[in-house]
């Protein structure tokens, strides 16, 4: 068969942040060959899939990846060479049955996704189709909404804003080229503005910019200033999305949140709930993002049912894109969208269940990068063919990032006039 997997091989390289990852490349017996590099996340659940890290202190400082790569280049070649590509179904599980763990941490997370992302990329190839329609049919043309990280705080910035990532949406955008547009024009006068007042212009790992605000109030006002300036109309053309990371917030996941920088300092479930109805009645806020941390179930499911209704409310931490936290998530109303990354479930496969299983329940999916981030842009092609309708890929600057928005622009301009631009 044309599509047999003919080799596999790795190598270790470095991500957005300098630290190492797994770079996997296959060929095929049609000669068809790809590659792919997984990204690693900073901020994480605790019950994420393994990345599996070498722990030999004398290397990057213990963060190495040689034995994931030696388990590409051996273990998993020997099980998979010989396999048909186009199977992708059968190649990932393989793989999960390999390493028989329940998170992946023999062989590694690293490991397996570089393979299963390769995979289909060398499928895709073969076949003849763009990755976006190899995995999602000929009926993938939907071009996600971006949510572009304008501001920076939490964990992806040394900087006094509590909450993680402040985010501009485009909703009101005609085309992804128009609300690419939109969202880049506002980053350079939020830039400005920074300036003017004597900020840090500064970003953080996912581009955004990280001043230090006088409180978390303000770094919004800061962003709705600077939607004004670059001409748009907040809640019409751009809207903001909240991504509270609240685990890094509350450090033993235990309920209580310290918004330590805003001077707030320490809130019960009941009490941030009811901060965040203030701010969406005075914001015009669409998407929030673990406003509640992992462990916090019951807080979640309240604060969905207070404002699930007026927004998205979106599970990162709480599901690590696992059907077995989303089966409960549904189950309990915990929320009504789920952050879905690659690289927190670790295979195509399982990752498309996830997918598969909010829309089975009427729940929205919202496709992700991480901060750890690589020039690979299997994620742009992988939002087109979910039909998820936005996805998150950080900001207007750093190259590993930009590289995914302009593959999401090549892919609106091979659609040629049948892409679909809509938030819902």
């Amino acid at each position: 068969m044309k599509t047999t997997i003919k080799s596999i091989s790795a190598l270790e390289i470095l991500d957005s942040r300098g630290n190492p990852t797994v770079r996997t490349y296959v060929e095929l017996e049609d000669g068809s060959k790809a590659f792919s590099s997984v990204p690693s996340g900073a901020s994480t659940g605790e019950n994420e899939a393994i990345e599996l890290r070498d722990g030999d202190k004398e290397r990057y400082q213990g963060k190495g990846v040689q034995k994931a790569v030696d388990n590409v280049n051996n273990e998993i070649a020997k099980a998979l060479i010989g396999k048909s590509a186009s199977n992708q179904k059968d190649i990932d599980y393989t793989m999960i049955e390999l390493d028989g763990t329940d998170n992946k941490s023999r062989l590694g997370a690293n490991a397996i996704l570089g393979v299963s992302m390769a995979v289909a990329k060398a499928a895709a190839i073969s076949a003849n189709l763009p990755l976006y329609a190899y995995l999602g049919g000929s009926n993938a043309v939907r071009i996600p909404v971006p949510c572009m990280n304008i501001l920076n705080g939490g964990e992806h910035a040394d900087n006094s804003v509590d909450f993680q990532e402040f985010m501009l949406v485009p909703h009101g955008a005609p085309s992804f080229k128009e609300g690419l547009r939109y969202v880049a024009e506002t980053f350079h006068v939020l830039k400005g503005l920074l300036k003017n007042k004597g900020l840090a212009t500064s970003v953080g790992d996912e581009g955004g910019f990280a001043p230090n605000c006088d409180s978390n109030e303000a770094a919004i006002e800061l962003i709705i200033e600077a939607i004004h300036k670059a001409g748009y109309k907040p809640g019409k053309d751009l809207s903001i999305a909240i991504d509270s990371a609240a685990n890094s917030i509350s450090p033993n996941i235990d309920n209580k949140y310290n918004l330590f920088w805003s001077g707030r300092g320490e809130m019960s479930s009941e009490e941030l709930i009811n901060l965040s109805g203030e701010w969406l009645d005075k914001y015009p806020i669409i998407l929030w993002e673990d406003p509640l941390c992992e462990g916090d179930w019951d807080g979640f499911a309240e604060f969905t049912k207070k404002y699930g209704d007026k927004i998205e409310v979106v599970g990162d931490d709480i599901f690590v894109t696992n059907t077995k936290y989303i089966t409960k998530g549904i189950a309990k109303k915990t929320a009504n969208s789920v952050l879905i990354k690659l690289n927190q479930i670790g295979s195509v496969t399982e990752t498309i269940e996830a997918v598969r299983m909010c829309k089975e329940a009427g729940w929205r999916y919202f496709l992700s990068h991480r901060s750890g981030e690589t020039e690979d842009t299997f994620l742009a092609d992988f939002a087109v063919a979910m039909d998820g309708g936005h996805l998150k890929s950080g900001s207007a600057c750093r190259g590993e990032r930009i590289a995914k928005y302009n593959r999401l622009l090549e892919i609106e301009h091979e659609l040629n006039g049948r892409s679909e631009y809509r938030w819902k």
